[in-house]
């Protein structure tokens, strides 16, 4: 029994990205929280790791698939043998490129993952009754949503339609008392981060704009996660909660 007032105990927590980054981290909180943990990715190996580094590692599942492909998400929908508590969209990825440059490819899959995914498992799960209510949604956004950067306008674009998607339900789902919010992450220490095309000299100068002179932890955001997925924080929905280095500041 964990007497945390964040205590997870009795929840089951649904991960998307959970391979690597946040999504991995916020799996492994939410284990050590006492969570039942059911994480979904793409590369099963990676998830797997996942899965052995959460707290007694036999209580969780996973589910390696095609987030994007709609017949993979309903025959995963359709084998839950259980509700679900809470719901973290953290799937995502990124092409950044100038506007000169853009294609409908690359703009659909950056829309596809960071957004409809998330969006149309959430909206499956709920309609198959396979979500409890009093249950939360926690979208793993950007600063990038507010705060503009070059060749970097998908992905801008598709976290601010998360972060309405986001607003959007949390109204519609309050009579079920369903809670929806949006974590707006700073710039990461991740794979994620590491794929990016920033140089050296690049990254030093990104990093000046952040008063608290750092990035930030998969941890740090994983924190957060575990608090709007936890009972603590009940009144609160349809709010972004940012956490970035003092980077908006600027």
């Amino acid at each position: 029994m964990n007497n945390s007032p964040f205590s997870l105990d009795g929840k089951t927590v649904l991960v998307t990205g959970a391979s690597s980054g946040i999504g991995q981290a916020i799996a492994i909180e939410c284990s050590k929280m006492m969570a039942r943990v059911i994480v979904l990715g793409r590369n099963q190996e990676k998830l797997q790791e996942t899965i052995k580094a959460c707290q007694t590692p036999q209580n969780h599942k996973l589910y390696a698939f095609d987030l994007t492909d709609k017949t993979s998400r309903d025959k995963f929908v359709a084998s839950l043998d259980c509700k679900i508590s809470g719901f973290v969209h953290s799937a995502g990825i990124n092409k950044m490129k100038a506007v000169k440059f853009l294609n409908e490819e690359d703009f659909d899959a950056v829309m596809n993952i960071n957004l409809k995914s998330g969006a149309m498992l959430v909206s499956k799960i709920i309609a198959q009754r396979k979500f409890e209510n009093g249950g939360s949604v926690v979208w793993i956004s950007s600063v990038s949503a507010q705060r503009a950067s070059p060749a970097n306008s998908i992905y801008m674009a598709s976290k601010g339609a998360v972060n309405s998607f986001m607003r959007g339900i949390a109204l519609e789902l309050a009579g079920k008392k369903i809670r929806s919010n949006a974590i707006m992450p700073g710039m990461i220490e991740t794979p994620f981060l590491a794929q990016t095309s920033f140089g050296e000299e690049e990254m030093t100068t990104i990093l000046k704009n952040y008063p608290l002179g750092r990035f930030g932890s998969p941890q740090e955001i994983a924190y957060a996660a575990v608090y709007l997925l936890s009972d603590t924080s009940s009144w609160i929905t349809g709010t972004i909660l940012t956490i970035d280095g003092g980077v908006s500041l600027r």
